[in-house]
Formats: C-alpha cells, sequence, structure tokens
C-alpha cells in the first residue's frame, strides 16, 4: 500500500483531525485504530453534467476532506458518524461485512455496505471491522461528499486488510460501489475527482484515464446555499430528456445516414465528440424543445472546456487567449469580467468560461434556483472573475474563482447574509493513508 502525503494543507491541521478521529474511536470501540484515511471533497469545475454521457470532465480536489478510522473486528462491523452523532440523528449502523445488504434509500450505513459489497463482488476478502467517520465536507452541498466518504473508505479497507489497490482501483471501486450497487445514475467525476486530486480531466469512457494539471494559482471561494438535493432525482431526469430527443432525431426521415449512424439513445454509447454540432443544428429545431436544450447544452458545455484545457495548459498562449476572448465576446459578453483587465486576464478568461458554463447550467438546463442567483450576482459584484454551480445543481454550492485571499474575504462577506456557510478553498491532493498498520 502506498502512503500519499499532504502536500497542500498545513500538518498541524492534519494532526489535529487524526488525533481527534483517532480518540473518538478508541472511546467508542476500546480500541486505537489501525488504520486512517482521508479523501477530498471536490469542485465539479468543467464540464458539469457531461460524465454520464461519456464526455471528458474537469475536476479540483479542495481542502475539506472525510477521514476515516478503522480496526478490525471480531464480531459484526459496526461503523459511525460523528457528524450525525453531533447533529442528533441516529448515527451508527452494524452489519455483517459477508453480506452487506442494503438497507433502504437515505441511510448513510448504505454507502458503507455498498463498498464493501462492491469489492467483495470483486473478489477482495474483506472481514468485519470498526468505522469512525468524520467529515469536513456538507452532506448534499455538491462537493461530493458520498464519493470522498466511499474513496476514503476503499482506500482504509485497502490498508487494512492489504488488498494492493492503487489511486485508479480506488476510484473505480468507489464509482461501482455508488453506480452499480447502490444505483444513483452518476458518473465518474465525483470518485475519481477525490481519488486523484488536483486540477484533474477525467476522461469518462474506457480506460478510463486522467491527467492531472498543476495549477497552485488557482484560489476559490466554495458558497453552500443551504439548499439540499439529490443527485439521484436530477439526473435521471435529464437522461430521459435526453434519450427522448435522440430518439425524435432517429424519426426524422431526412437525418442525414452518417448523423444518424451515429445517434443511440443510450446517451453514454453516444458518440458527443464526433457529432458535428453545426451539421446537426438545424434538426434540432425540429424536436421537442426541452430535449433541444438538453442536446445544445451538451455541444457548447463540452467545447467551451475544451478551451479552458487549453487555457489551463498554456495560459501564456497569446493565440489561445484571443480565441478564449473572441469566443466569449460572440456567444456571452456579459460573462467576461470587467474588472482586472489587464491585472490578471489569465483569471479573467478563465472566470469568462466558468461564468459562460454557469449560463448553460441555468439556461439550457434549467438546474438553477432565484436563491442561487442572487448568491452568483453578489458573488460577481464582490469582484470575483466567474461564479457557477458546483455538481448536479437545483441546490448546493456555487464555485467562485477569485485571484487572491483578499477578495475571497471580500466575496464572503458580501454573500453572508445569504449562504448557509462559506469557505476559502485551494488546491489539494487526493485519497491518501494517514496511519497505516
Amino acid at each position: 500500500m502506498k502512503s500519499w502525503r499532504s502536500l497542500v494543507i498545513p500538518l498541524e491541521n492534519v494532526r489535529e483531525i487524526v488525533d481527534f478521529i483517532f480518540r473518538r474511536h478508541e472511546g467508542l470501540y476500546g480500541e486505537k485504530p489501525k488504520v486512517i484515511a482521508s479523501a477530498p471533497g471536490r469542485l465539479d469545475f468543467l464540464n458539469t453534467h457531461q460524465d454520464y454521457k461519456g464526455l471528458p470532465v474537469v475536476s479540483v480536489a479542495i481542502n475539506k476532506r472525510t477521514y476515516v478510522a478503522l480496526s478490525t473486528s471480531k464480531t459484526r462491523s459496526k461503523a459511525v458518524s460523528i457528524n450525525l452523532c453531533d447533529e442528533g440523528v441516529e448515527c451508527a449502523d452494524t452489519f455483517s461485512a459477508n453480506n452487506p445488504t442494503l438497507v433502504e434509500e437515505g441511510w448513510f450505513g448504505d454507502y458503507i455496505r455498498s463498498a464493501v459489497k462492491a469489492l467483495r463482488m470483486k473478489g477482495y476478502l474483506i472481514d468485519d471491522f470498526n468505522l469512525t467517520i468524520y467529515s469536513e465536507i456538507p452532506i448534499g452541498s455538491g462537493l461530493a461528499s458520498s464519493a470522498a466518504l466511499q474513496v476514503s473508505l476503499v482506500a482504509g479497507l485497502n490498508a487494512l486488510f492489504r488488498l494492493g489497490l492503487e489511486r485508479k482501483d480506488i476510484a473505480e471501486i468507489a464509482y461501482q460501489s455508488e453506480h452499480d450497487v447502490m444505483g444513483i445514475p452518476c458518473g465518474r467525476l465525483d470518485q475519481y475527482g477525490s481519488a486523484m486530486g488536483g486540477v484533474t480531466l477525467i476522461e469518462t469512457k474506457p480506460p478510463f484515464t486522467t491527467k492531472t494539471l498543476v495549477r497552485k494559482d488557482i484560489l476559490f471561494t466554495v458558497l453552500d446555499s443551504g439548499i439540499r438535493h439529490s443527485t439521484g432525482s436530477i439526473h435521471p431526469v435529464r437522461i430521459s430528456e435526453l434519450k427522448q430527443g435522440v430518439r425524435e432525431l432517429l424519426l426524422l426521415d431526412d437525418l442525414p445516414g452518417d448523423l444518424r449512424n451515429m445517434l443511440k439513445e443510450d446517451i453514454y454509447a453516444l458518440e458527443w465528440g464526433r457529432l458535428d454540432y453545426q451539421r446537426i443544428e438545424p434538426y434540432l429545431h425540429r424536436i421537442n424543445k426541452v430535449s433541444m436544450k438538453r442536446i445544445v447544452f451538451t455541444f457548447k458545455m463540452h467545447y467551451s472546456t475544451i478551451l479552458a484545457l487549453r487555457l489551463l495548459e498554456d495560459s501564456s498562449s497569446i493565440d489561445t487567449r484571443e480565441e478564449v476572448e473572441a469566443f466569449l465576446r460572440s456567444e456571452c459578453d456579459e460573462c467576461l469580467s470587467k474588472t482586472g483587465l489587464e491585472a490578471n486576464s489569465f483569471l479573467r478568461l478563465l472566470g469568462g468560461l466558468v461564468n459562460y458554463q454557469h449560463v448553460l447550467l441555468r439556461d439550457l438546463y434549467d438546474v438553477s434556483l432565484p436563491r442561487l442567483e442572487l448568491i452568483r450576482s453578489k458573488a460577481l459584484e464582490a469582484g470575483s472573475y466567474g461564479v457557477k454551480i458546483s455538481g448536479a445543481g437545483l441546490g448546493g454550492s456555487l464555485l467562485g474563482l477569485v485571484g487572491s485571499e483578499e477578495q475571497a474575504i471580500k466575496v464572503l462577506k458580501h454573500t453572508s447574509g445569504l449562504v448557509r456557510s462559506a469557505w476559502i478553498v485551494s488546491v489539494d491532493e487526493g485519497v491518501r493513508v494517514e496511519l497505516e498498520p
């Protein structure tokens, strides 16, 4: 098992949290934990709502993490969530690692049981264990709290039972746990983003390759609206709307044969990247309006992500900057910040693309809400270069791209009366083991 050490969070903070969960675990079970693992939350940075279509997405791991402490058990497995206990709700789950059947939708223990089941389905022997969970990531805030839990848990079980898993294995098993075992129609963004860390491009079709971009000069604010949502209530609806649109396109007698051959009702199997938007765009006006919006969203979101990646990978390229500027002037002139025109054109252009993607989420995917728009407006007024929904939408958090901690503090002050909580976050590494056997 590899050790993954922190590169971003001050060591003193990590030690405080590790000592805290160490003591709580010992108090709960009367023995010291053998393993402590952690995984970060993530910002859904670029190409939101595209992973379940097989398109690449870009995640940012942040220095808000979920920690798990584990030790072996001689009886049944037991899991305790410190956060839920502190909230005064049911916070303990007991089950057999040999037969981890799911209980009911919404039960926190199912995230633990499903991870064990996913490992056992892969042939890994998991004995009973004691588990303590502590998370800095609010549930339902759009920061992938469930993925951070499952990624940290799989990493912890990997260390405890010496399974020999690598980061990508951990990400894939965590994905299978939520998608295949629990039946939640998510893509791989959350699990791979949490496991790999950094600013990571994730290919969501086999072999699910990743590329981590080194950008330590990016700072974010996270604005938690306090409106809770469920990915499981959003994704199936949008998938159904996309499928209906494809069905209607296939019924058009004059649709060119090469376009027809690329269309599939299985939107994950459909090769969006090969479709020529300019050629198919006239036919979209002949299908129902909702499905048309969802399909147009898919093309425009993907193209703006390609531009953003070029900017991230070579922010000094004059050609790339001019291309992004021209694109935004044409598509969404109001998306470009009017502050810092000379001081930091890289952040201004990247923020413009972030704003553009939010506009697509709001106008073509219908996953914003009036309260989210008010928070976003205030954050932009305070100097954010770009603000967008992070996660599925209809609640959760907004991410804001800022140029300095001073600017971030101004944003937090300007939105303080509208949000449940807010943070300034930096880019963090992925899953790691804090304490090994």
